[in-house]
């Protein structure tokens, strides 16, 4: 079975603590006894080896179980939570899903057989191999959602090699990269899964205090709101040892702040991306944002300053787009990056990069300095064309307290022209009354009304 040394693992460590999950503690016994369980049960429902699975939850015992046994069942997995709930219908259509397993509150589970025919070459190759196979949409923030399709096993081998124990926060969901990583790399090294249904700071920190967690992985729109909150002076965080952030660039000013709050944490910047998987990485220090990516299955390069990837454990493709890797198999990210030795320092995508009279902005830069404003919750900067310039940059912030809009536009510009050359200083300026950011924490570069 592909997950025999994930059960070599439970069964060492049988007695220890492995899920945390609504003020309740499962032990590694009970997930090896409810994996038993949903053998059984899957074959009551007649769900044959190679079927398409809509897998609905968030991370919760039985679910986790359940994954699991579907793995070794050699199904494809496409895990949905509620950060997708409108688009359900489309996803599981796209993903041909043939069954729909959905956990409620309870973390009861219904099955239901779908309509679908799961005939796409993609999982034709998986059913030859008898391989289990994973499906992840992007985020869609800044465009089309695409689906990328993933041979389970090559995401299954980095985690055969032992690593630290640790008790993580499950922040990132299941239906992300990060996520499913974060999953496999706690039990592969029989850490303790701690779950949290409320993705709020207080909520998220409490959880840590509370299971002495030492690991948490989110991003840095998180850390911003943690900032924000002052949720830090109201919770016990010394057994904190690491957080972790990647999905998004991270404005240096958040990392400055987050690194002063909280000085006994090491900041540690992750990268990935649903196509390839998450690599290894090494900050150069807590406060910088200067990391070394790669090494093992995965090897980079960069050209014309973006940064491609190729990975034993890349995708096999997407299930609703063209194939993004080259005819050497490296896939482009898309992200911008400066170089310095090993290590390199994320701009930006290019797809948001502004070009300002030929002049070019990046966005993370502009969010950096605007967010240094004493009375901004959260910025987020895009462009807008204009006939003389190209384009104009653009900037939507969220306020501690209400502010007069005309004061507030003219202050803005006075702090970033003292900061930043002047074509990079915002010209419209949006005072936001809803969220910056989506379900994923991860921020939106795309408005309605822009």
């Amino acid at each position: 079975m592909f997950t025999d040394f994930l059960l070599q693992v439970f069964k060492n460590n049988s007695d220890k603590n492995a899920i945390a999950w609504k003020d309740k503690v499962y032990t590694y016994e009970w997930l090896i006894n409810q994996m038993d369980f949903w053998r059984e049960n899957i074959k009551k429902h007649d769900i044959q080896k190679g079927s398409v699975i809509a897998l609905e939850a968030d991370f919760s015992p039985n679910s986790l179980a359940l994954l699991l046994v579907l793995i070794d069942h050699s199904c494809v997995l496409v895990p949905l939570t509620k950060s997708v709930e409108a688009q359900k219908p489309e996803f599981i259509s796209i993903g041909q899903g043939e069954f729909s397993i959905a956990f409620d509150e309870e973390d009861n589970a219904t099955i239901n057989k779908l309509s679908h025919r799961a005939d796409h070459e993609f999982y034709n190759k998986l059913r030859e191999k008898e391989h289990p196979g994973l499906v992840l949409f992007s985020s869609g923030s800044t465009g089309k959602c695409k689906a990328a399709v993933h041979d389970f096993v090559d995401l299954l081998g980095k985690f055969k090699t032992p690593r630290h124990s640790l008790t993580t926060i499950t922040f990132l969901l299941y239906d992300h990269i990060g996520g499913i990583n974060t999953l496999l790399y706690v039990l592969s090294n029989a850490g303790f899964v701690v779950t949290v249904q409320d993705r709020k700071p207080d909520n998220v920190l409490g959880a840590i205090a509370k299971y002495k967690a030492e690991l948490l992985p989110t991003t840095p729109t998180f850390i911003n709101l943690i900032l924000l909150s002052e949720a830090y002076k109201r919770h016990d965080l010394s057994s904190l040892k690491t957080m972790t952030y990647g999905t998004e660039p991270m404005p240096e000013s958040t990392l400055t702040k987050i690194h002063e709050v909280l000085p006994q944490v090491r900041m540690l910047q992750t990268y990935g991306l649903s196509e390839v998987g998450i690599l290894r990485s090494k900050s150069k220090s807590s406060s910088s944002l200067w990391v070394k990516v790669g090494g093992g299955e995965f090897q980079t390069r960069v050209v014309d300053r973006i940064l491609q990837i190729k990975a034993e454990s890349a995708m096999l493709g997407y299930l609703n787009a063209p194939s993004p890797f080259t005819e050497d198999g490296w896939f482009n990210t898309g992200d911008l990056v400066e170089v310095d030795g090993e290590y390199i320092k994320i701009l930006g995508r290019q797809s948001e990069m502004i070009i300002v009279g030929g002049e070019k902005v990046y966005p993370a830069e502009v969010e950096s300095v605007v967010n240094e404003m004493s009375n901004v919750t959260d910025a987020t900067v895009y462009g807008e064309s204009n006939p003389i310039t190209g384009n104009i940059v653009c900037v939507r912030v969220g306020l501690v307290q209400p502010e007069d809009p005309k004061k507030f536009k003219a202050e803005l510009k006075r702090f970033c022209r003292e900061k930043l050359p002047n074509y990079k200083v915002p010209i419209k300026i949006k005072i936001q009354d809803s969220q910056l950011h989506n379900e994923r924490f991860k921020k939106i570069r795309t408005f309605e009304d822009k």
